[in-house]
Parts: structure tokens; sequence; C-alpha cells
């Protein structure tokens, strides 16, 4: 019981800390959203690269894995698992094959958020 209260106070720390560095980017700079989400996917990419996202991943587990910096270390770490297996080639697909479950979730999951509701423009 212990072991599992402390996986998700982890996870809530990790994650907690990662979405208050995208608050930090919004309230202080002028960085865009986008510019924003581009910058955690290729600093998740960077840091997998490196090998410091693997030990935050062990530490944090879910709350390192679902913002955007884990999307980037789950196009990584596809990529790195199918140039091994495919040569060059998984460089290129093994992003997207590792991604594809989330992708397509998402895009399942906001059709049906746009069926179920009516959008409505800001003004």
């Amino acid at each position: 019981m212990e072991d599992t209260l402390m996986t998700y106070i982890n996870a809530f720390i990790v994650g907690g800390i990662i979405c208050s560095i995208g608050q930090v980017l919004i309230d202080r700079t002028k960085l865009t959203p986008a510019r924003i989400l581009v910058l955690f996917v290729t600093s998740g990419v960077i840091l997998t690269g490196l090998g410091i996202y693997q030990e935050i991943v062990k530490i944090g587990g879910a709350g390192a894995t679902i913002p955007l910096t884990g999307f980037g270390y789950n196009l990584a770490r596809g990529a790195f698992k199918d140039v091994d297996k495919y040569g060059l080639l998984g460089a290129f697909t093994g992003g997207v094959r590792a991604a594809a479950a989330g992708i397509t979730a998402a895009i399942v999951f906001g059709y049906l958020a746009s069926v179920a509701f009516t959008p409505k423009a800001k003004r």
C-alpha cells in the first residue's frame, strides 16, 4: 500500500513540475502555446537521447510520460528501438509506430467530443 501511494505522489510531483514549467513559460515569456508545445516535445526527445528522461520516467512514471515531454520521449524511444531492428529506416518509422496508439486515441476522442458538443468560436 505504501509503495503504491509513493508511486502516485511521485507521479503527481513530476507531472506538476513539468506542467509548472509550462505555465511559467506561458506567463513570463512571449512564447506562443504552439512554440511551447514544440519546445516540450523537442526537450523530451533531446533528454531521451541524452539518457536523462529515462531516469525521470523511473521516478515519475505516468507523471513523466503523459505530458508533452513524454510524447517526445515516446517518439525517441520508438525510433531507437526501430533503428536497432530495421536500420536507418527505423529512425523515420519508429517514432510514429511507438506513438500510433496515442495519436489515434487523440483523434478519435477529439472527434467524439466535437460530435457530442457544439464548438463555439471565442469572441
